[in-house]
């Protein structure tokens, strides 16, 4: 019984430390958070940058490359840059094209390559969107 109360103890302690989670926002347009859909581009909690995902309309080298260009706007806020990421989750509705411009995805990374998840859906928010990338980054300590 003792070790329970202990137990409960702890678990209460925890739960009340996440309350107090501190968290830093930013989004484009010098906003931190998107009130129409309830979002913010970036949320940074502690050293961690957790990015929203951005969107392309075509699996083509220009949609890939501006992809990675704004994330890379999105990281710079915080002071970070893609050689930061750790994670990146691509989630698209065409597979075969994500994997014809993914020459232009690994020069973004320089060679320094993230945890990475593709997954083929068969849709976005935005109907005539045809990848979103969305990415985690560690920022030093």
């Amino acid at each position: 019984m003792l070790l329970l109360l202990a137990l409960v103890a702890v678990t209460g302690a925890f739960a009340q430390d996440n309350k107090n989670i501190v968290k830093e926002k930013f989004h484009f347009g010098n906003k931190d958070q998107d009130t129409v859909w309830g979002y913010a581009q970036v949320v940074r909690v502690d050293n961690v940058l957790y990015v929203s995902g951005t969107v392309a309309r075509n699996t083509d080298s220009a949609g890939i490359s501006n992809i990675y260009r704004t994330i890379g706007r999105s990281l710079a806020r915080f002071g970070a840059t893609l050689q930061n990421v750790v994670k990146e989750t691509v989630y698209t509705t065409d597979m075969d094209g994500l994997a014809a411009v993914n020459k232009w995805r690994k020069a973004a990374y320089k060679g320094d390559y993230p945890a990475a998840t593709w997954v083929q859906i068969s849709r976005l928010l935005m109907p005539d969107a045809k990848i979103e990338i969305e990415v985690v980054a560690h920022l030093p300590k």
